[in-house]
Order: C-alpha cells, then sequence, then structure tokens
C-alpha cells in the first residue's frame, strides 16, 4: 500500500464529473479518481476545524465509531477490476485489531480528506493506472493553484475514464 496525499479537486472538462487527484507522498506518480458530487462537494470543504464542526453528512462517521470503542484510521483504495476501483475505511478497535469496511472510494476518500485520515492505494493500481504527476502538472504539483488547474484542465481534455484500465 502506497501512502498518498490530495494534491487537487477538479472538475473533468467532458464529462464535468469531480475528479480528485492524488500523489504519491514519497514518489512522482499521481491517480485521478472521479468521485460522486456529494463526496466532492465534502472534500471541497476540507478538514474539520473542529470535532463540533459536523457539517457535512460524513462528519457523524467518527464520532459513531469512537462510541463504539473503535476509531477510523485511514482509507484505502485496494482493487481496480474493470475500471472500477474498490476501497476500504480502515478502523482500529479497541484491541487496536485491524478491522476493514468496503464503502465506495468517493465515500472512503471524502471521509479521509474531511477527518485528515491516511490515504493509501495498492502499489498493483499504481503500477497499472498511475500517471508521472510531471505529465498531469508539468511545473510541478506544488506550484500555484492557478497553473495547476489551466496544466490539469488540458491534460483532461483528451482523457476519458478508459484511458486509465
Amino acid at each position: 500500500m502506497r501512502p498518498m496525499r490530495m494534491i487537487r479537486l477538479v472538475v473533468h472538462a467532458q464529462s464535468r464529473q469531480p475528479v480528485l487527484v492524488l500523489g504519491e507522498v514519497e514518489g512522482d506518480r499521481c491517480l485521478p479518481v472521479f468521485l460522486r458530487p456529494q463526496q466532492a462537494e465534502v472534500i471541497a470543504v476540507g478538514p474539520r476545524a473542529q470535532a463540533e464542526d459536523q457539517g457535512q453528512a460524513q462528519d457523524v462517521l467518527v464520532p459513531v465509531v469512537g462510541a463504539l470503542g473503535a476509531r477510523v484510521v485511514g482509507a484505502e483504495i485496494t482493487a481496480l477490476v474493470d475500471g472500477v476501483y474498490s476501497a476500504d475505511l480502515v478502523l482500529r478497535d479497541a484491541e487496536a485489531a485491524e478491522v476493514r469496511v468496503s464503502v465506495r472510494p468517493s465515500d472512503a476518500l471524502a471521509v479521509a480528506v474531511r477527518e485528515g485520515l491516511a490515504i493509501g492505494v495498492a502499489d498493483e493500481i499504481l503500477d497499472e493506472v498511475g500517471q508521472p504527476t510531471d505529465d498531469l502538472f508539468p511545473d510541478g504539483a506544488d506550484a500555484p493553484p492557478q497553473k495547476q488547474l489551466k496544466d490539469f484542465r488540458e491534460f483532461l481534455e483528451d482523457v476519458t475514464p478508459d484511458d486509465f484500465r
């Protein structure tokens, strides 16, 4: 499992679908993930500032899991089959045993971004469909947002979800 970070949330020019671009924490590949609009909205709001801030639907998950004696520790994109990702929310119970809950990737990523949790992507997925970050962001992932957005829009003009199979 490869640790990832959020690079940018954009809208695909042709399909108008939101796309979250994840980048390797220690590496040069990135992974565009098409999202559902509701989860993209949660991600766009960003991390929760305080425990009392529960303005998004995903905000109730962590307190409920905590009340049951566990904690949510991360989100992992675990598989890619026929162009569709699978994902797990990773929890630790009171004895620190790992518990995995299969969820939609957009839900897992929304919870992870909102709660500031670790995001991981299976090595096999990055090997199969990971893109060099420089191809999507020629000026680098840390370039000013306006420049990144321009570069990424140019990339998205000719790409479809099938290109990542």
